[in-house]
C-alpha cells in the first residue's frame, strides 16, 4: 500500500524554521491523546510560542481509519518534542491514550487498541518517508524522548510521566519489520 496523504497545512506552518530534509534522521512516534483528529487540529492550531507565531503540533496525523494528513512540511522543524524536533519528523497516531485525565495517577493506563487500518497507513507512511529521506536511521516512540515527570494532577504529593505515547500496547515488533528501522534503544 502506498501512502496516501492530504496535505491541510497548519495556518502557521511557514513561519516555522526551514531546514534540509537531507539532516532528518529519527521518525517520532506519538499519540494525540485526544478524542479525535477535529480536536487534535484544534489543538495544533493554537499558538504556544508567542516570538515565533507557532504551536506545537506533528508533520503527519494517521486517524484510526488509516487517513493520512500533512500539517506541516518536512522542509519545516515541527514543535513535536522538546530537544529533538530540527532533525526528526513528529507522526502522530490519533488515540486517547490518557484523555482527559493525562496527569492524574488514577488514570495512566492505556485502554484503547491501535486499529489495524490506521497501523497500515502509518506503515505505510514510513515507508514513503524512507525513500525521501536517505539519512533515516531509526524511530522513536515519545516515551523515550521526553522522560520528565510532572506533579498528579490528583495528588500533588506524586508524579506521573509528562509523556508516555505512543503508550504501551503500540505495535513496535510491527512496525520495526515492515519498515526495517530500528527503534532508538531503551538503554540510554
Amino acid at each position: 500500500m502506498a501512502a496516501d496523504i492530504r496535505t491541510d497545512l497548519l495556518p502557521y506552518a511557514e513561519r516555522l524554521d526551514r531546514r534540509d530534509p537531507a539532516s532528518i534522521r529519527r521518525i517520532v512516534i506519538h499519540a494525540t491523546e485526544l478524542p479525535d483528529l477535529a480536536t487534535a487540529r484544534t489543538y495544533g492550531e493554537r499558538i504556544h510560542h508567542e516570538r515565533s507565531r507557532t504551536g506545537n503540533s506533528g508533520h503527519f496525523y494517521v486517524d484510526r481509519d488509516g487517513r493520512i494528513e500533512r500539517w506541516v512540511p518536512i522542509d519545516r522543524i515541527a514543535h513535536h518534542v522538546r530537544g529533538h524536533n530540527a532533525d526528526s519528523i513528529g507522526i502522530e497516531l490519533v488515540n486517547r491514550g490518557r484523555y482527559p485525565d493525562w496527569f492524574d495517577s488514577r488514570s495512566q493506563d492505556w485502554t484503547e487498541p491501535y486499529p489495524d487500518a490506521q497501523i497500515d497507513a502509518l506503515v505505510a507512511l514510513v515507508r514513503a518517508l524512507e525513500r525521501q529521506l536517505p539519512a533515516l536511521e531509526e524511530l522513536a516512540g515519545h516515551d523515550q524522548l521526553d522522560l520528565d515527570r510532572v506533579e498528579a494532577s490528583d495528588d500533588p504529593r506524586r508524579t506521573v510521566r509528562r509523556k508516555t505515547d505512543p503508550g504501551p500496547a503500540f505495535p513496535w515488533d510491527r512496525l520495526t519489520d515492515e519498515t526495517g528501522l530500528p527503534r532508538l534503544s531503551t538503554e540510554r
